[in-house]
């Protein structure tokens, strides 16, 4: 059977990527990283939806992005922005490197495991403006993993798929809605309560696409 690795924060958009990539046959191995987060919110609810999605297999790692900090979600010196999103500046949500390096770790997993393709989350339209979130950055990273390995010297590159890359926040859901992901049990806030805050860039652009499609949250 064809394998895939599937990055899965717990969110929204990786839980449907993940969802995806069951439907199309792959046996999934999910990925999850402890980055240096500041709650581990996210990683419980991802340990929580692996076995729901159909991932019979699932690895948590440790990276520590929050030793040099860099960002609001690494860094308790640096706020969560409240405001809303400004798609006019890159938002102090974004780590540094933190795709990059995630995706370096998922391909050497998928070597591994000899896995055909890695499945992403990342979205390029309803966005915080992450640089590591773009078509272009998907395809140079593609280029890479092809020179950068045995399988890519023998022609057998894990192909690196984003399926959700071109669709709007109501898309997706309409798609997660389609394979039936538990939505209520994905985790998108920046925050790490009981409850979403509510005010973050994630939970914004989330809730109204909530709102459009008429789900409460």
């Amino acid at each position: 059977m064809k394998k895939a690795i599937v990055l899965l924060s717990g969110g929204l958009d990786s839980a449907t990527s993940a969802a995806i990539a069951v439907s199309q046959g792959y046996d999934t191995i999910a990925l999850s990283f402890r980055y240096g987060q500041k709650h581990a919110k996210e990683l419980e609810i991802a340990q929580n939806l692996a076995p729901k999605l159909g991932i019979k297999e699932h690895f948590v790692i440790d990276v520590n992005l929050s030793l040099w900090g860099g960002s609001s979600l690494t860094d308790n010196n640096l706020a969560i922005p409240q405001e809303g999103v400004n798609p006019q500046i890159i938002p102090s949500t974004y780590v540094p490197g933190r795709n990059t390096v995630f995706i370096a770790i998922a391909l050497s997993l998928a070597e591994a495991a000899s896995a055909e393709a890695i499945y992403l989350g990342i979205n390029a339209v309803d966005y915080s403006g992450y640089p590591d979130c773009r078509p272009e950055y998907l395809q140079a990273f593609q280029n890479l993993a092809n020179l950068s390995s045995k399988v890519g010297i023998e022609g057998k590159t894990p192909q690196l798929i984003a399926p959700l890359i071109n669709l709007s926040k109501v898309d997706i859901i309409k798609k997660a809605l389609s394979l039936n992901v538990p939505i209520d049990e994905t985790w998108s806030c920046y925050q790490g309560g009981e409850i979403p805050c509510g005010v973050c860039d994630s939970c914004r652009i989330r809730n109204e696409a909530l709102k459009q499609l008429g789900i409460s949250n």
